[in-house]
């Protein structure tokens, strides 16, 4: 497979999926897949940014981590389909409760190539934000259940969908 480039991919145009969902975002889920911690809660908050319009393109992660215990792929092809997905992807929701290093990789991939990123961090956790999250611009909000998040990423994808349509 051929090297990616570090530049942004050319400007996608949005489809409409129906008169009512106006424009799906295409979002990159980013969780800690091998650094542990609690995975309970990742497809309950896949479905609240599905619920909210997106479309997981890192869905897949999900569906590794709770039958697998991560991916059955090989290293170097676990790094090329997660960036070109980055590539591919409008917007970053990063789940950052439990210390990762690939998490920490994925927002500063996603950071160079000026995706927008929102990441989440459950308060019922005994782990502390990373300084490096917190001291950044990354849209950071605490939750303690997936419900509570559908209305923030709804607003969140919605105003990146503003921002690229007005420029």
């Amino acid at each position: 497979m051929p090297a990616l480039s570090a530049q942004a991919p050319p400007k996608r145009i949005r489809q409409h999926t129906s008169c009512y969902n106006s424009l799906v975002t295409k979002v990159y889920f980013a969780c800690s897949i091998r650094g542990g911690g609690d995975t309970s809660l990742y497809q309950s908050i896949v479905d609240a940014i599905k619920q909210a319009g997106g479309d997981v393109l890192s869905e897949v992660f999900v569906h590794d981590v709770i039958n697998y215990g991560g991916s059955p792929l090989p290293a170097d092809q676990i790094y090329e389909r997660d960036t070109q997905m980055i590539h591919d992807s409008d917007v970053m929701i990063a789940e950052v409760t439990n210390p990762s290093l690939g998490v920490g990789y994925e927002l500063a991939y996603a950071e160079k190539l000026h995706r927008p990123i929102l990441c989440l961090f459950n308060t019922t956790s005994t782990n502390k934000l990373s300084a490096m999250v917190a001291g950044n611009n990354y849209n950071t909000i605490e939750y303690t259940h997936p419900d509570e998040i559908t209305d923030t990423v709804r607003a969140f994808m919605n105003d990146r969908v503003s921002l690229s349509q007005s420029s």
